[in-house]
């Protein structure tokens, strides 16, 4: 364990995303008491300031540096625009927690690709672990109540954070199938592909289509990634053994199979759920026309909600199952990630958030590339058969990691206890993406 110790903190923090949440654990809107995950968090992100001033030494470059802080520029702006300084301070708090503090500890702690593998590993185990309660709950009818039977997996999260286990197993899965790809392992190989499979049963009884449609493209970048020959093989093989499992042996339940096609009829005959999404989106888009620049305050979308919003929206969403009674939850959030900071932060908000992401998605290529198969070269003939760089699986981890988040935030944003899991990925993603630590020549001494 003496090799994996650096990383064991962040480690610790998904580990304990397997406890089960308490009543008042975290809510839609970010707010909440907050989980033992998200305490353990903060003393991670102290033990790295700690060691950063102990050594004297400089724990990001300055690119990372400005990738990772660009978000406080917005974040600073909206929350003296907030309703009240402790509303200000309660959302700062938690933006700066997932976006910078976090992801900029794990991106400290991580080392060395293999450390990187145990913490991808470590979300593939909390997967199972989420995945096998949600599978027990969908054939036991003790999930949440899902069109009037509690059948929908959702794990130790229960039924007011619906979206905790399917985000967890989504996270599984594309680890999995990255690991999947390491270069001469394969008994990893064999491990990830069996873990990938597995992860795919709680994910579709999850009966989350955002979820669904983040890891399908997550997924996909995962393959052409690894090349564009290994991804047709895989889909093809995909394909033979959905057309096996549906038509020959009739797997997926009705309901499953209408959720699956209501993903195509968004537009054309939404359900309620879809319509109070659309409305909020339109609140949202709404807000920020009137403050175009920085929003109406952190925490601001409740207040201005019902101003901007059209008649259409209901009073709130109906959650009951999985050891809950029947409970009534406000919508407090639009459900969007863009545009719940373009509506309390406005466009300079937006703006910092997203140039960051954007950053990242291109240094994560950059670093892609150079352990992707070439002809002739390290990965092709002559070289290691074809397999890629000997870190291929970690580049895949992260832009898989990176492009379900993207996606996912045009579903979701953050709120809930599985939401201190987004930020360990995304530094895990900023890890690969920017480098671990300065070069020699940029350490300075005290």
């Amino acid at each position: 364990m003496r090799r994996y110790a650096p990383v064991l903190p962040v480690v610790l923090v998904v580990a304990l995303l397997a406890l089960p949440v308490p009543a008042d654990g975290g809510s839609a809107d970010g707010g909440g008491t907050g989980t033992v995950a998200d305490a353990v968090s903060a003393l991670v992100v102290g033990l790295c300031v700690v060691r950063a001033v102990r050594t004297g030494r400089r724990p990001l470059t300055r690119t990372a540096a400005v990738l990772l802080g660009m978000p406080v520029v917005g974040i600073t702006v909206a929350a003296f625009g907030a309703s009240s300084g402790s509303t200000g301070v309660a959302g700062a708090a938690r933006y700066l927690q997932i976006f910078v503090l976090v992801p900029a500890a794990v991106l400290m702690l991580i080392r060395d690709a293999a450390q990187f593998r145990f913490l991808a590993w470590s979300f593939v185990g909390l997967g199972l672990y989420q995945g096998v309660i949600g599978v027990h709950q969908n054939l036991t009818g003790t999930g949440a109540s899902y069109m009037g039977e509690d059948i929908r997996a959702v794990g130790t999260f229960g039924s007011t954070d619906v979206m905790g286990m399917a985000t967890v197993v989504s996270y599984g899965l594309v680890c999995a199938l990255a690991l999947a790809f390491r270069p001469r392992s394969p008994r990893q190989r064999t491990a990830a592909v069996g873990c990938a499979a597995l992860l795919f049963v709680p994910l579709a009884l999850s009966f989350s289509r955002g979820a669904w449609i983040a890891t399908a493209a997550a997924c996909t970048a995962v393959l052409l990634l690894a090349g564009v020959r290994r991804a047709g093989q895989v889909l093809l093989a995909a394909g033979a053994a959905a057309v096996v499992l549906v038509a020959g042996f009739g797997f997926g339940s009705a309901m499953l199979q209408e959720r699956l096609s209501s993903i195509t009829q968004v537009t054309d005959a939404p359900d309620q759920s879809v319509i109070d999404r659309y409305t909020m989106w339109a609140a949202s888009a709404d807000m920020w026309r009137e403050h175009p620049v920085a929003g109406v305050g952190l925490k601001g979308f409740p207040e201005y909600r019902d101003s901007h919003a059209s008649l259409a929206l209901s009073s709130g969403s109906d959650t009951a199952g999985a050891g809950s009674g029947f409970v009534r939850q406000p919508l407090l959030s639009p459900h969007n990630m863009y545009l719940l900071v373009l509506g309390e932060q406005g466009l300079l908000g937006l703006t910092a958030l997203v140039g960051g992401w954007a950053g990242l998605v291109v240094c994560a290529v950059r670093r892609w590339s150079r352990q992707r198969v070439r002809r002739g070269g390290p990965g092709g003939p002559g070289g290691h058969g074809g397999q890629g760089g000997p870190e291929l699986d970690c580049a895949l981890v992260a832009c898989g990691l990176l492009v379900w988040q993207l996606i996912d935030f045009m579903y979701a944003d953050i709120g809930g206890p599985s939401t201190v899991l987004t930020a360990v990925a995304l530094g895990a993603v900023a890890w690969w993406a920017l480098g671990a630590r300065p070069r020699p020549r940029e350490v300075g001494t005290r």
